[in-house]
């Protein structure tokens, strides 16, 4: 099954979006699915009222840091933000946004895009962005 396969599975089965993406790939990073589900469950729904940052987009760059960050010793942090901005800015090009809200219309009627297509789009940018693929 494809990250993407699994993300959509997760998140069909009731998992909040950053959720779904983040545990996609529980078993690439060797981290406890359980543990991901925990430390992402609030920034599902744009951080809890649509207001924020699309819950897939934030998986996305958990990944990011799942993927670049050398630990508490090391420092890091630039080059990930650099990988978080590339994340985010891919995203935003190819959705007109990155906020919950937006993306689902609330405010204008236009939906920009769906959880599912957020979700697919967050897990194949991650994967391109990351190199998640050849993990």
């Amino acid at each position: 099954m494809t990250p993407t396969e699994k993300a959509m599975e997760l998140h069909n089965s009731g998992y909040n979006c950053c959720q779904a993406v983040v545990c996609a790939f529980a078993q690439k990073f060797g981290i406890d699915e359980e543990i991901l589900f925990k430390i992402s469950e609030g920034f599902g729904l744009g951080m809890g009222a649509m207001n924020c940052t699309c819950g897939a987009v934030s998986g996305a760059v958990m990944l990011a840091g799942l993927k670049n960050s050398g630990g508490i010793s090391q420092r890091t942090k630039a080059a990930t933000y650099k990988l978080a901005e590339k994340i985010i800015d891919t995203f935003k090009a190819k959705n007109q946004s990155v906020i919950c809200r937006e993306l689902k219309g609330v405010d204008t009627g236009k939906v920009l895009r769906s959880c599912s297509d957020c979700i697919e789009d967050a897990v194949k940018i991650a994967e391109e962005i990351l190199g998640l693929q050849n993990m």
